[in-house]
């Protein structure tokens, strides 16, 4: 599927964005996620700029991240 810039814009802007329920409330340092955008793509963008970039993760990236995340792959 190709989609021109103006046209994922658009699309973007009337996505339902979702954030975590872990991420407090108080609105700082948090993503959303808005899934079921483009098949296969998982679109992310900060919360506290929801007019700023927005990036897009394959769907099986964005998978194996959240799965690293739940195995504590990371430190804190």
């Amino acid at each position: 599927m190709r989609v021109s810039g103006v046209d994922l814009f658009r699309e973007l802007a009337v996505l339902i964005w979702r954030k975590s329920s872990y991420s407090g409330g108080d609105g700082r340092e948090c993503i959303e996620v808005a899934p079921g955008f483009l098949p296969g793509t998982v679109p992310v963008r900060d919360s506290k700029d929801p007019h700023g970039p927005t990036l897009l993760f394959p769907s099986a990236a964005w998978g194996s991240f959240i799965a690293a995340i739940r195995s504590g792959d990371f430190p804190e």
